[in-house]
């Protein structure tokens, strides 16, 4: 910045005061400077603020802690210098405010489910409305982490667990179903043809052993012995 000129940089602009007085607001480029001049820089690049995790009462009675994120720039440079000496805390406020309102009427379930997925207008436009008076428009409010309480985290996983035990239940006795009706099929099999049961028994006796064939009562028989 020289005595008789400056610059803006790119996704800058300046503020002129003469005598307290807004003159002008700067944009990017090169400027003379003026006799009596003051500039306030202002930054016109989209940021992020963070919103802490904070107590949310739901419709169930139960208080989820709830974290966000908003997204904003600055829209009037003079309303974000002179509006108010702390133009982001306004906007936190108004976030904590539309939390509570867009989750309250949910429950426990809900806020679980639809998580992030919760319907960001419910959310932006009241915090807009209160950025708009300090010069920063909010691009988007997003609600990042839904933390519920160990009590209903316990019983959330106690209900997953019994639910896949039941399901390990369910594929065991179809397993074991499956089992015996194959076994029914097979006995019933060698009932209806000896044969095959003479050619099974021959089959499961141990390696080395020797097959008798026993004539008694009219029947052929298979006794195995060891040779």
């Amino acid at each position: 910045m020289s005595l008789w000129s400056f610059t803006v940089p790119t996704r800058t602009a300046y503020v002129a005061y003469r005598h307290g007085i807004v003159q002008a607001v700067l944009p990017t480029g090169r400027h003379r400077r003026g006799w009596g001049m003051t500039y306030i820089p202002v930054d016109l690049r989209e940021r992020l603020h963070a919103i802490a995790p904070q107590d949310v009462p739901v419709q169930d009675g139960i208080t989820v802690r709830v974290s966000a994120a908003v997204r904003w720039r600055v829209s009037d440079p003079v309303a974000f210098v002179e509006r108010t000496e702390d133009p982001l805390a306004a906007v936190h406020l108004a976030t904590q405010v539309a939390l509570r309102e867009a989750l309250a009427p949910l429950t426990v379930a809900e806020v679980v489910a639809r998580g992030a997925g919760a319907p960001q207008v419910d959310l932006r436009v009241p915090v807009e409305a209160v950025a708009a008076t300090v010069g920063i428009e909010v691009l988007e409010v997003v609600i990042k982490d839904v933390i519920l309480p160990a009590e209903v985290r316990a019983a959330a996983m106690e209900l997953v667990t019994a639910r896949s035990r039941g399901l390990a239940q369910l594929e065991a006795a179809r397993a074991e179903t499956a089992a015996l009706r194959s076994l029914a099929n097979g006995a019933r099999l060698l009932d209806e043809h000896p044969a095959l049961a003479r050619l099974r028994l021959v089959q499961a006796a141990p390696y080395g052993s020797r097959v008798v064939l026993a004539v008694g009562d009219g029947a052929v028989n298979l006794v195995t012995g060891e040779g």
